[in-house]
C-alpha cells in the first residue's frame, strides 16, 4: 500500500530525492529504490494535477457581452 500524498508534500520528497540522487554517494540498489519512489511520485503529482485541472474554470463573455462561466479547456480560451 502506497502512503498518500497531499501535492506540496510529494514535490518535497521528489525534491529530497532528487537531492540524493544528485550526491551521487549511493550504492547502486538505494539510487534504484529512490529512483523508483521518483517516477511513482511524478505519476502521483501529474494525476493531481490533471484533476486539478479538471476543477478549473473560466470567466469568458458571450456574443452580448454577458460574463458566462466556463469549463477550462486547456488554454485555449481568450479572455477579453
Amino acid at each position: 500500500m502506497s502512503p498518500t500524498y497531499k501535492y506540496e508534500e510529494a514535490i518535497s520528497r521528489l525534491e529530497h530525492i532528487t537531492e540524493q540522487l544528485e550526491k551521487g554517494d549511493l550504492t547502486l540498489d538505494e539510487a534504484l529504490t529512490f529512483f523508483e519512489e521518483g517516477i511513482n511520485l511524478i505519476k502521483i503529482c501529474s494525476r493531481m494535477l490533471d484533476e486539478a485541472e479538471g476543477k478549473i474554470e473560466v470567466l469568458t463573455k458571450d456574443l452580448e457581452g454577458n460574463l458566462i462561466l466556463k469549463a477550462y479547456d486547456g488554454g485555449s480560451e481568450l479572455i477579453e
